[in-house]
């Protein structure tokens, strides 16, 4: 590529950053983002950047609307400095699992946020994990939908399963679950739940052999953690010798960090798409990086390179 690649980072999220910026032996641009007193964002862009290749690195964590705003102003503040291309790097996309309409007078939030961040003018957006598929199609532009799933694939494989099987915690999961099983030849297995609410599930059945298995929960991401602790303590009481959790996400919102700690879950495995603070961090939980695979999508389309073969 004839321009010049520079890599942004917000404030959701800055050591992923710092980390994506060192697999492609960059530096991250000199960048100042302040709140006023009244809780308004400034942004402020103090080098140089035009006729350059920018990626803004900012997943919509919590606080999401602060960190949407923070990303709005950043792609619009690139733009007016005249960047050549503007690539929105969103780790972790919020919203994302209002991506329907399920019950009358409610809005389609993912495509509400979509549209938002493509009226500021980036030219792709790239993500990982989104909780559907079909937000890509919320957006005009390309969309990158990287897959966590070779992060646990490689540590999963290290670290010797005795009589593996992949659990979806939802039937919505199964393909996630199934795809994970065909490469680290484990069994599946299924829970059945109804959510009744937000927030609140009930598990009803476990479908598929557990006994004496050692079970492996994986889902894209944990918030509140009520589905994964009693999936895990229904996979207990049907005779699994081992229960870990795997989830690219670690939104970890309300008693997310208690239930884990007081479930029937032996460990907890996270990648880094969402930073998580000390307090945050118990022995149980274990955070995988995925700077490696993001940098590795940005150096391809930087270089207008297939990124398809991340997608394994």
């Amino acid at each position: 590529m004839s321009y010049e690649l520079l890599l942004i980072s917000g404030n959701a999220n800055r050591p992923l950053a710092e980390e994506v910026a060192k697999y492609l032996n960059q530096k991250l641009a000199d960048v100042s983002i302040k709140k006023f007193s009244d809780g308004e964002i400034s942004v402020k862009i103090n080098e140089n950047i035009r006729g350059k290749d920018v990626f803004i690195i900012q997943p919509t964590s919590a606080p999401a609307n602060d960190h949407i705003i923070e990303l709005l102003l950043t792609i619009d503040a690139v733009r007016r400095a005249s960047a050549k291309r503007i690539t929105a790097v969103i780790p972790y996309y919020g919203y994302g699992r209002q991506d329907r309409k399920p019950e009358p007078r409610v809005p389609i939030s993912a495509r509400v946020i979509a549209d938002i961040i493509q009226v500021t003018g980036p030219d792709r957006v790239l993500t990982v994990d989104l909780h559907a598929d079909q937000i890509q199609g919320f957006f005009h532009i390309p969309v990158d939908n990287l897959y966590a799933a070779p992060v646990f694939i490689q540590y999963l494989k290290e670290s010797n399963f005795d009589d593996p099987v992949v659990v979806s915690p939802d039937s919505g999961g199964v393909e996630r679950a199934r795809y994970l099983a065909r490469h680290i030849n484990a069994g599946l297995a299924i829970i059945d739940k109804r959510r009744p609410q937000a927030n609140v599930a009930e598990i009803m059945n476990v479908i598929g052999e557990v006994e004496g298995k050692e079970c492996i929960l994986y889902d894209d991401m944990i918030d509140t953690a009520g589905t994964i602790t009693k999936a895990a303590k229904a996979l207990k009481e049907n005779g699994a010798k081992r229960v870990i959790a795997c989830a690219t996400h670690p939104v970890l919102s309300g008693p997310a960090i208690q239930r884990l700690q007081e479930s029937d879950l032996d460990e907890v495995v996270f990648t880094n798409t969402i930073f998580l603070p000390e307090e945050k961090k118990i022995d149980k939980i274990k955070i995988l990086s995925i700077a490696n695979l993001v940098g590795e999508a940005i150096r391809r389309i930087h270089n207008e390179e297939s990124v398809s073969s991340l997608f394994l």
